[in-house]
């Protein structure tokens, strides 16, 4: 009786581990690099300069756990570049359910979710990826954005500041200057 039932379940569970796959392995740490990189951003003494430095930052987030991983990010980037949004979503979603500890998976279906116009979506997205990643300005400044587009203003102003402690450089900082739609003076609708 014992071995009617256990045997069953031990092979059905070693078939599904190895029909699917053991999952995805953990991302790769970049943390201690990008705290540097984020150190130069920060010294850095011309715009240009940080947008280089900056721009290095892409390695890091959009370097995935494992090839196919990898692959399924690549073809939403290359999707959402081509303005396929359902296309590159469905990847996304993919890759969420496969590396759920990813947070470049959460920050490109948000960036997805923002540019289809529904911030709400974006927004539990980026929140995801800012708490998998801290340190993901991009993320942060997405979150600020979406935010913005919910009229939620003074907390798009603070998680812009949050963003902006990381890398004083970024192009979003000029909506916080005066007639900015998050300047101080800005009202909440």
């Amino acid at each position: 009786m014992f071995m009617r039932f256990v045997l069953p379940t031990v092979f059905t569970f070693a078939l599904s581990t190895t029909a699917f796959g053991q999952g995805c392995p953990e991302a790769p740490d970049h943390s201690a690099s990008i705290t540097a990189l984020l150190a130069d951003v920060q010294a850095a003494e011309s715009e240009a300069e940080a947008q280089r430095l900056g721009n290095q930052l892409w390695e890091f987030w959009a370097d995935a756990p494992d090839a196919r991983a990898q692959e399924i990010l690549d073809r939403g980037m290359t999707r959402r570049s081509a303005y396929d949004f359902l296309g590159a979503l469905s990847d996304f979603d993919r890759l969420i359910d496969y590396c759920p500890e990813y947070a470049e998976g959460y920050n490109q279906r948000a960036f997805v979710h923002y540019l289809r116009r529904d911030f709400a979506a974006a927004l539990r997205d980026l929140n995801r990826a800012v708490e998998l990643s801290p340190q993901h300005v991009a993320a942060l400044s997405g979150r600020a954005l979406s935010l913005l587009g919910l009229s939620r203003l003074d907390e798009a102003r603070a998680t812009l500041q949050e963003a902006l402690n990381l890398n004083p450089w970024l192009p979003e900082r000029y909506l916080l200057d005066p007639g900015g739609p998050l300047a101080g003076d800005a009202v909440e609708l």
